[in-house]
């Protein structure tokens, strides 16, 4: 059987996998929704933070103690995901924001 810190480290590859599916999702949204500036990136942050939280303690009913607190989990993978999250919301607002057919040139 694994370990308890396969467990762990297990747990924290799907949070940090979760987080790139959203962040992917979200930045094509947010592309084609067209928002701009720190209002987009608030909300992202806001809802990515809020739907980790749910998932670890609602639906894993993980304690987070274990994983070293509400911070720690909050933190993983963060960054990375919302690098893709920029990636994505860029292209995608590019794409829409040019007239058509400009992008084939």
């Amino acid at each position: 059987p694994p370990s308890h810190e396969q467990g762990k480290q297990w747990y924290q590859r799907r949070v940090r996998g979760i987080r790139q599916i959203i962040a992917i999702l979200f930045g094509v949204v947010w592309g084609i929704i067209k928002f701009k500036g720190i209002f987009g990136i608030l909300i992202y942050v806001l809802l990515n933070l809020g739907l980790i939280f749910f998932y670890y303690s609602s639906y894993h009913e993980v304690d987070e103690e274990e994983y070293g607190g509400h911070g720690e989990l909050a933190k993983e993978g963060l960054l990375t995901s919302f690098s893709l999250f920029l990636v994505f919301w860029i292209i995608m607002y590019t794409m829409y924001m040019q007239p058509a057919g400009s992008l084939l040139v």
